[in-house]
């Protein structure tokens, strides 16, 4: 899945799935621009990549902000000439029953999880569009095609990503750019590891395959929706869930 001469931009890209995606596209052979809010993770990320003999650049970026993704995909762009590929990687979450949800939190987690894909899509079309190739991947989530109790705001934002995704596949796929969603299930990184041994004991016994995912996981069906393999697959949702949602 050899991705030499491809240049990739994934959001959240300084911990969790997203740091994984993007040490696994630059290892495939991508170009990789990767953006978060953290600057100190972001550059030890690239040092990672650029001491494997890849190639990446760090790019401070909050996605809750519209005009740093307009400036951030520009620069990204004026650097490297171009985005192949976008991963919308980038979430957060504020969970609360919906009965006691602020409005502040259900924004944010809207602003953060589906408009940002929204608008970095926007941002990075035209370059796709002028060379006639390009590869979408939003990850979304089980959660937004299953729903979860306590994380209304989440569940919309992750399904509305669902919709995005089909809608911009049928709008592009044309111009030979597809675009795809990622739909990790319970994933052992950073945001759930602060969840109690009880919940994690419970939710492995709703999962077929009888473990918890890991971000290699995912960025391993990342990696092959990038890819060339993959030039016949859009509009897709890839569950990567160990078999807890099946249909």
């Amino acid at each position: 899945m050899s991705l030499s001469g491809r240049v990739a931009l994934v959001t959240g890209a300084s911990q969790g799935i997203g740091r994984t995606c993007a040490l696994r596209l630059a290892k495939e052979g991508a170009t990789v621009a990767v953006a978060a809010r953290n600057q100190e993770k972001l550059n030890e990320l690239v040092h990672e990549i650029t001491t494997a003999a890849g190639q990446a650049a760090a790019f401070p970026l909050d996605v809750a902000d519209e005009e740093q993704i307009k400036s951030t995909i520009k620069a990204a762009i004026a650097q490297f000439g171009k985005v192949d590929i976008l991963v919308n990687n980038a979430g957060i979450t504020r969970d609360q029953l919906v009965m006691r949800m602020k409005r502040p939190d259900w924004d944010a987690v809207l602003q953060t999880n589906l408009t940002s894909a929204y608008l970095c899509i926007q941002q990075v079309i035209g370059s796709m569009l002028k060379q006639r190739w390009g590869r979408i991947i939003n990850v979304t989530s089980v959660f937004g095609q299953m729903g979860q109790a306590g994380q209304a705001n989440y569940a919309a934002s992750k399904a509305g990503l669902i919709g995005l995704t089909m809608a911009i596949a049928r709008e592009v796929g044309s111009r030979n750019i597809t675009c795809n969603a990622v739909a990790p299930g319970f994933i052992e990184t950073a945001m759930t590891a602060v969840l109690s041994d009880e919940f994690k004991q419970t939710a492995v016994k709703q999962i077929p395959l009888g473990r918890v995912g890991t971000p290699e996981d995912v960025a391993s069906a990342v990696a092959f929706l990038a890819s060339s393999e993959a030039s016949y697959i859009t509009g897709h949702v890839l569950n990567v869930n160990g078999g807890m949602l099946m249909g």
